[in-house]
């Protein structure tokens, strides 16, 4: 049961055919077939079976694939651990961000952290929240910056971030604005922010007429050209509060505090501390208090995080 047979079980896992693992790996598809299979011989039991011109997993394939994810995360993890134990300055960081984070926090962040820190390893993963946190529980991440972490997550927090999600909408629209009747532009399912809109919005009781667009910078586009208002963060639209383009809507219950945080697994590595004393020397940013899900560790964390 070789690192290099989970890796090709869990890359068949996610493309669901022979041939797109193959083509991931740099492999051939008789290399992916004979791995899958000396995998389910070992565990006894069929992990894929075909369906169409692909493959399905099993019920025991996909069980097994939580596991394997997990398996080759930590095995990164260690390795991660381990280098930056030897040298904080020139370990791997990976990072995972929501979208809005990604494009909001992060430019500024990661520049003025690779100006301090060269030697540091980098990779960012943008996605969902639900991808993010899926990738911190599965060990695949080290860091994410992202909202409140859900409770089925093994997390620790380490910092916060103040920020507010206000309603925006173009001049005309926000004057007359009605909370049932007015559209609203909003992100895809599965976005945080989304989340929160469509939670704000049942609170009232109310359902008015939605437009999902792709991504932030459509969902601020669409509101300045007046599709409708948008939740959004307040750090997200200064630009086009400053220029006119979009103004802040009278709301019921506006604006809504959803800090951002940044949170690692259970045993943070050192480069991971030392991007957070980073991320502690930028504005807004403080150290996370001791609460339910963060307790001491977390403080303990940032004290050792290291020199900024």
């Amino acid at each position: 049961m070789t690192e290099a047979r989970l890796r090709t079980f869990v890359a068949l896992a996610d493309t669901g055919s022979v041939r797109a693992a193959a083509r991931r790996l740099y492999v051939t598809e008789s290399a992916v077939s004979a791995a899958v299979a000396a995998l389910a011989r070992e565990l006894g039991v069929p992990l894929v079976r075909k369906e169409g011109r692909g493959l399905r997993l099993t019920a025991a394939g996909a069980v097994y694939a939580g596991y394997a994810r997990q398996v080759l995360g930590l095995l990164e993890e260690g390795r991660a651990a381990a280098r930056g134990a030897a040298d904080p300055g020139r370990g791997p960081l990976r990072l995972a961000a929501v979208t809005t984070a990604a494009d909001q926090l992060l430019p500024q962040l990661l520049a003025s952290f690779r100006a301090r820190r060269p030697g540091v390893e980098l990779a960012l993963e943008v996605g969902p929240r639900r991808q993010v946190w899926s990738s911190l529980a599965a060990h695949e991440a080290d860091l994410v910056l992202a909202g409140r972490p859900p409770g089925d997550v093994a997390a620790t927090v380490l910092a916060r971030r103040p920020n507010e999600l206000v309603v925006v909408g173009a001049p005309d629209l926000a004057e007359g604005f009605a909370l049932a009747a007015t559209p609203w532009v909003m992100r895809e399912p599965g976005s945080g922010t989304r989340a929160s809109a469509d939670a704000y919005l049942a609170e009232r009781d109310v359902s008015p007429p939605r437009l999902v667009l792709g991504s932030n910078g459509a969902v601020i586009a669409g509101a300045a050209a007046g599709l409708g208002v948008a939740l959004v963060s307040r750090d997200a639209v200064g630009a086009e509060l400053d220029a006119g383009r979009l103004v802040l809507v009278d709301a019921p219950g506006m604006p809504l505090d959803r800090p951002w945080h940044a949170v690692a697994g259970a045993a943070p590595t050192a480069t991971t501390l030392l991007f957070v004393r980073h991320l502690l020397d930028a504005p807004g940013w403080r150290p996370a208090p001791p609460g339910p899900r963060d307790a001491t560790e977390c403080s303990t964390a940032t004290r050792t995080a290291g020199p900024g």
